[in-house]
């Protein structure tokens, strides 16, 4: 007999990022020398002072349940980071702590999203964004914005996506997958706009905050535009910014009154995160920065390394970005070369089989004719892998 599964399941698909990276280590495990540009991960070791205080957590019995929202002295130093780095205060009852910045974001749809409800989601977007606004029952509204306007989204677009279902407007600087970050100047515009639509809820996704290299100081969505504060929700995390995916560290800060709500989501879901996790995430913002510093120069010189050697394989048009570890290139001139690759996916599957080089499709998120690669790997690691895109395409 087949069980039957809920609607809400059928409106969704796996994560196309993971499946990339699975795939990779099935072929690795079958004996192919493949190398995974897929991941979206750093490939740095967690920092050893954060190590070695999740040890000491562990030794000092810091092992039982914990407030929902996580340890008092976390959120305190979220607080601190959030008034250091970005000139914004949040109170403690003003901040989430969540298993990673997709949890946050899960439950934060989950608290203010209902059905017929639209989430105005930029493209290329993040892979989840669309996947949390149809399991909160609401609708995606994709508006593209494509390499000749550097991936970033006009005034413009904002006020003609805007009806009154919008309820909204999702925000991700630097970007996963193009690395493109908007200026101060350019969310004060983009402000202009919201500051019309006073439903519209504002969600600024800063994962990348810390993995950033323009000539302008990184720009939070709230430190341009402070006259929102009640509008605005602000995820982070240390995931990125500190080698620690696996730690499942994310938080929220926000309104009094969504962040409550969100909480109330959380507790009938994971209850808190790790409480090790959170003692390691309080050495990680609380510590010692310089592991950060150190590990954006290396993702800057791999950067500036793969935006060149991409460009100069014919068909590819490769924009430099401003931060993650990310390169999006658009691959049309190869497509409109190559009658037998009929898109981003048969070519995505195409490097796979013949140059034993995994990337993950632009289509994933919501722009064909492209290609994300993740530079979180050594020069030579990425020097062989484009060496073996070249012969691939002859």
């Amino acid at each position: 007999m087949k069980l039957s599964l809920s609607a809400r399941v059928g409106r969704i698909k796996p994560s196309p990022t993971l499946a990339v990276t699975a795939r990779a280590q099935e072929l690795r495990r079958a004996g192919r020398d493949v190398i995974g540009l897929g991941a979206g991960e750093p490939d740095f070791d967690t920092p050893e002072h954060i190590k070695e205080a999740a040890i000491q957590a562990i030794r000092d019995g810091h092992t039982k349940y914990t407030a929902v929202d996580g340890i008092i002295e976390l959120r305190e130093a979220i607080s601190d980071k959030f008034r250091r780095d970005n000139n914004i205060e949040y109170a403690v009852d003003q901040i989430l702590v969540s298993v990673g910045g997709k949890h946050s974001l899960y439950n934060l749809f989950s608290a203010v999203l209902n059905a017929g409800d639209e989430v105005i989601i930029p493209a290329p977007y993040w892979v989840s964004y669309p996947a949390m606004a149809l399991l909160a029952d609401a609708e995606p509204v994709i508006v593209s914005a494509g390499p000749d306007q550097g991936f970033k989204l006009r005034p413009e677009q904002v006020a003609a996506a805007i009806n009154d279902a919008t309820r909204i407007f999702v925000l991700n600087s630097p970007s996963n997958p193009t690395g493109a970050a908007y200026t101060r100047a350019e969310l004060e515009a983009l402000a202009e706009v919201l500051r019309e639509h006073p439903r519209v809820l504002i969600v600024t996704d800063d994962m990348y905050e810390f993995i950033y290299w323009a000539d302008e100081p990184f720009c939070s969505f709230l430190t341009a535009a402070p006259d929102l504060y009640e509008r605005t929700i602000t995820v982070n995390g240390v995931s990125k910014a500190y080698s620690m995916t696996g730690w499942r560290i994310g938080y929220a800060g926000g309104p009094a009154s969504i962040i409550a709500a969100m909480r109330k989501i959380q507790s009938q879901s994971t209850s808190n995160p790790c409480s090790i996790a959170q003692r390691a995430a309080l050495a990680a913002i609380s510590g010692d920065q310089s592991c950060v510093a150190k590990m954006n120069t290396a993702f800057k010189e791999r950067h500036d390394f793969v935006v060149e050697a991409l460009n100069r394989i014919p068909g590819f048009r490769c924009l430099p970005g401003a931060g993650t570890f990310y390169a999006f290139p658009d691959i049309t001139g190869v497509l409109e070369n190559r009658p037998d690759l009929s898109g981003d996916i048969p070519f995505a599957e195409f490097l796979l089989e013949q140059a034993e080089v995994a990337v993950v499709p632009g289509s994933a998120f919501g722009a064909p004719g492209h290609v994300r690669l993740s530079f979180a790997c050594g020069l030579e690691t990425l020097e062989t892998a484009i060496g073996r895109i070249e012969k691939a395409l002859g």
